[in-house]
């Protein structure tokens, strides 16, 4: 078991709070506060567009655990990866009950073996939802998640 922590920090610049005006800038502190990031609302809900919001850093951990879970249970197989990408994209919409929820979430992984590696695509396949069940991010959220994994080309052996 781990405990993980984060201290959100927002000040008001204003006297008063006004919808409209008010900064959607704060800040994430994490690991024991080594480490700060700036975040904001999402663009569409008046956040600077240039910070991580809630919804782009949920899609995000999505992704980084399934792919840290794949390359786990690879590294255990013996498998090596030349290189993993992810274009994982997640949707903000109405749920069943009307709220808006990130209610999906595709990830996109496109894996790298190295040359000689051989592995079926079928089992590749087996290797990503071996992963989804494993991931810790997945397992604690309720929105869908779904992978569509495609196995990049092999490197020519040299």
């Amino acid at each position: 078991m781990s405990v993980h922590r984060a201290t959100i920090r927002w000040q008001n610049s204003a006297a008063t709070l006004d919808y409209d005006r008010f900064s959607r800038d704060h800040q994430w502190v994490v690991k024991d506060g080594r480490l700060t990031v700036p975040a904001s609302s999402a663009p569409a809900y008046q956040g600077n567009p240039d910070v991580m919001d809630p919804e782009d850093a949920l899609v995000a951990a999505l992704a980084s655990c399934h792919m840290l879970t794949f390359l786990a249970i690879a590294a255990r197989r013996r498998l090596v990866v030349l290189d993993y990408t992810d274009a994982a994209e997640g949707w903000l919409e109405p749920d069943a009950a009307g709220q808006l929820a990130v209610t999906r979430v595709e990830l996109r992984p496109v894996v790298r073996f190295a040359p000689g590696t051989e592995l079926s695509t079928g089992d590749h396949y087996k290797l990503h939802e071996k992963a989804h069940r494993g991931c810790f991010i997945a397992n604690s959220v309720k929105t869908a998640v779904t992978v569509l994994p495609e196995k990049a080309e092999k490197v020519p052996d040299t």
